[in-house]
């Protein structure tokens, strides 16, 4: 029989200094070493340091969206709502056997959707526009 070695050696993560953590099987269970910090230290220590990032965080500014962005957002409503409606049109139709009529009404009904989407998109754009106005307005004041 051959002799199966128990002790594993195991690099850290990165960010936690070096040098290797020897693992090593006791009663069937893994022990990494004598001063290994517990669970709840731990728990401890990443809320205070959750706590640190949140005070130490400037608060976030209103920013107007780019012509890009507005771009991209509208092809998407307006293409998602489309392909959708004559997918399930098509699928409808190849099931029923009703080819072309399912699909052409709802590539139809996509469409209206997709420019309700649009229109919705629209208000949403004019208010984070109108949002990133105004707090530029108000920092110029202070």
């Amino acid at each position: 029989m051959t002799y199966v070695h128990t002790n594993t050696m195991v690099r850290p993560p990165s960010g936690c200094g070096e040098g290797v953590i020897l693992h090593e099987a006791k009663g069937g269970r893994e022990v990494m070493s004598d001063h290994a910090p517990e669970p709840d230290d731990l728990r401890s220590l990443g809320e205070r340091l959750d706590e640190l990032k949140r005070q130490n965080r400037p608060p976030e500014q209103a920013v107007a969206p780019t012509s890009g962005e507005i771009a991209i957002r509208f092809a998407t409503e307006l293409l998602s709502a489309v392909v959708v409606g004559a997918a399930i049109g098509w699928g409808l139709d190849w099931l029923l056997g009703t080819r072309p009529i399912l699909t052409v009404v709802l590539f139809l009904l996509g469409a209206g959707a997709g420019i309700r989407n649009v229109v919705r998109a629209s208000k949403e754009i004019t208010e984070r526009t109108s949002a990133a106005a105004q707090a530029a307005e108000e920092e110029k004041e202070h």
